[in-house]
């Protein structure tokens, strides 16, 4: 018998759990400072493109505050239930807790439900915990834009999500980009699938995948300054994940050191 994995009402919902017994409400107000601000520290930039053998995700690892670096060694992208990956931009503080959420939710559901939540439950909770954040994100702090990308067994290959701030999702494909710095790697990635590459992005090995994310990530930092590029005499370097139907795997600082030095700087 199939067991419904519908998120609102559901059973098997670990955020209905949360509610039932802490009483969680989205309706709440923001203290505001005397300026009529409220200082936030905002995440960027985040990309997914399909390649050869699955889809590759990479962040870069700085966040700002206005005009502020506030920090070098931000994780933007995140795994989740190690199946899925939770890519942010916007608030990590929010995002952060939303993937915690998502990663307790998932793994809630497989021990009540003794099965696996849905691709369509799973889009339809971090949709959920979206609006739920729309009070805030309306007051001018909070908000997240993610994208989000897990491995359909019913397609037997990994896809890509992007979320807008109210919740709604769509299917990137080829790719998704976010974050300040998306415009400039969002052309790059739109050229290259249409005409610069032979086979498009699909047909990049992961090596070249890898590469390619690194120069794009380089390229949003020369004109997007909330983007950290590299800063590799700090051994900060972006965060690369791959997902495929052999899991999920984080390249290596070692690996990205070397594709640096001869693929993307020694260039």
């Amino acid at each position: 018998m199939k067991i419904t994995d519908s998120v609102k009402g559901a059973s098997g919902s670990f955020v209905d759990l949360l509610k039932q017994h802490q009483g969680a409400s989205p309706n709440f107000s923001v203290e505001r400072s005397s300026s009529g601000k409220v200082p936030e520290i905002q995440a960027t930039t985040i990309l997914a493109f399909h390649f050869s053998s699955g889809v590759l995700v990479a962040g870069d690892r700085r966040a700002t505050a206005g005009n502020r670096i506030m920090a070098n060694r931000v994780e933007k992208v995140i795994e989740i239930d190690g199946r899925s990956v939770l890519a942010i931009s916007g608030s990590p503080a929010q995002a952060i807790e939303m993937a915690r959420v998502l990663d307790h939710s998932f793994r809630y559901y497989r021990r009540s439900q003794l099965d696996e939540m849905s691709l369509e439950g799973q889009l339809r909770l971090l949709a959920q915990l979206l609006k739920e954040n729309l009070p805030m994100a309306m007051n001018g702090v909070g908000g997240v834009v993610p994208l989000f990308i897990t491995f359909d067994p019913e397609t037997n290959g990994p896809r890509i999500y992007f979320y807008d701030i109210l919740g709604a999702h769509f299917e990137g494909t080829p790719f998704a980009v976010g974050g300040s710095g998306s415009l400039e790697v969002q052309g790059i990635l739109r050229f290259l699938d249409h005409w610069g590459l032979p086979g498009g992005l699909s047909s990049l090995s992961k090596k070249d995948a890898i590469v390619l994310s690194l120069r794009l990530l380089e390229t949003a930092s020369y004109f997007d300054s909330a983007t950290g590029g590299v800063q590799s005499g700090d051994r900060i370097y972006p965060v690369i994940k791959l997902v495929s139907g052999d899991g999920l795997e984080t390249v290596g600082e070692d690996l990205l050191k070397e594709i640096l030095e001869t693929e993307v700087h020694g260039v």
